[in-house]
């Protein structure tokens, strides 16, 4: 094998030679000091660290909210009564009210229509013996169970004979379930929901909780029964139909969707006699809307944690030109030998260059686990899957390296300028 030369071949572009002696100079100097350059390198895998904890996080949340909506239903356009503003609030109050009539109108003429649901909601005080539970309940139509994506675990869900014979049924959720039957099948058992009896028919499956609360925390039962025999007082409108709570719309694709928006404004414009200067007294909210808002939040939070977290791979990169300063001045001497031998500038730059860009890589490469066992730490804790994504990877490591390369560059220079008479005279 032949043998390397100091002077004459060192410095020659393309030169491979060079390029292993550097390496091999910049890791057995890091190697004999190393407590220190793994001090160092821990700043850095601490930035890298967090900045991929936290976009695979960030990520994990937008997932989980994109799931939690669809699990609601696909392609949904809800109608509510009221408009939704920030801060809540309704500024119509009790006057605000969607109608039987305003949701046949809608199931009838509007294009696009996959199928059509609608709810009234209240709260119900169960009973079954000694237990009790106070949780909403809904009144709805056979067509809801598909609509919003329910599934029964046992039993059947409300049918139109339930609908049509405003029957005294009930399908409870899984935890009303749990609440009253612990431990027993719950099927037939008749339980009293506001003191009047009601016979259990089914029990959904679980749906989990979300950041809209304990979705099994409710039951359902005929919209025919809940309008007429349970909530009879409080589901009249002053025009005498029946009052509902939402309308829901399942359109055939999200690019009708605008269509059945712009459709049912119209529609309910037309209903309501709302003059074109008046605000709505209803207000039309896409899933589709709502999944991109809620994103968007997300994604602009993700950003900004990541740009904080990016911080500490700056201070590690200030750690990184502390150590290379020092170890330029510890080094003079050796330096300067070097130079009076024939070693160029660009040598001695380009092995200051390479030691700091060592403690960079090895400093993201323990940070890439230091990240990705951050994040799936946080899962063990929050109902969240953290997706670690290979370009948050790249982007964090990429970081790191341009972070030593921009700190390094400073003492690496420092190095190369040295004059070899007065390096070899430093004490």
């Amino acid at each position: 094998m032949q043998a390397w030369q100091w002077p004459p071949r060192l410095g020659r572009r393309g030169d491979r030679m060079y390029v292993i002696e550097v390496i091999r100079l910049s890791l057995h100097t890091l190697m004999a000091n190393k407590l220190r350059a793994a001090l160092t390198m821990f700043g850095i895998s601490i930035g890298v660290g967090a900045v991929i904890a936290l976009l695979a996080i960030g990520a994990g949340v937008q997932s989980y909210i994109t799931q939690q909506f669809s699990s609601a239903g696909t392609n949904l356009v809800a109608v509510v009564p009221g408009q939704i503003q920030r801060g809540g609030g309704n500024p119509f109050g009790p006057q605000a009210a969607l109608s039987m009539g305003d949701y046949r109108a809608v199931a009838g003429s509007i294009p696009f229509l996959v199928d059509t649901a609608v709810d009234f909601t209240g709260v119900g005080n169960f009973t079954f013996e000694s237990q009790n539970s106070q949780v909403s309940v809904s009144g709805v139509t056979p067509s809801y169970e598909s609509v919003r994506n329910w599934r029964v675990r046992i039993g059947r869900f409300i049918d139109d004979m339930d609908y049509g014979g405003r029957s005294r049924v009930v399908v409870l959720g899984q935890t009303v379930a749990n609440d009253l039957f612990p431990g027993q099948n719950p099927l037939d058992a008749v339980v009293k929901i506001n003191n009047v009896p009601f016979r259990v028919i089914g029990v959904m499956e679980t749906k989990g909780a979300s950041f809209l609360g304990d979705q099994d925390a409710v039951a359902f039962i005929p919209l025919t029964t809940a309008q007429e025999r349970l909530f009879q007082a409080s589901a009249q409108t002053k025009g005498g139909d029946r009052k509902v709570s939402m309308i829901y719309l399942q359109v055939t694709d999200d690019g009708a969707r605008p269509i059945v928006v712009a459709a049912v404004k119209q529609l309910l414009h037309e209903r309501h006699r709302i003059a074109a200067d008046d605000p709505d007294d209803f207000s039309v909210v896409s899933q589709t809307e709502l999944i991109n808002t809620f994103g968007a939040v997300t994604g602009v939070l993700t950003i900004f944690l990541g740009a904080i977290a990016a911080i500490s791979l700056l201070v590690g990169g200030i750690g990184i030109m502390n150590i290379m300063l020092v170890s330029v001045t510890e080094r003079t001497r050796e330096i300067g030998l070097r130079k009076a031998i024939g070693a160029t500038s660009r040598a001695i730059l380009g092995q200051f260059l390479a030691e700091a860009m060592f403690l960079s890589l090895l400093g993201g490469l323990v940070g890439i686990g230091i990240g990705v066992g951050g994040a799936f730490a946080v899962s063990k804790v929050a109902d969240i899957q953290p997706e670690v994504q290979l370009s948050a990877i790249a982007l964090a490591v990429g970081f790191s390296l341009a972070v030593g390369l921009f700190f390094g560059i400073y003492p690496a220079r420092r190095a190369s300028r040295l004059n070899p008479i007065d390096a070899l005279r430093f004490e």
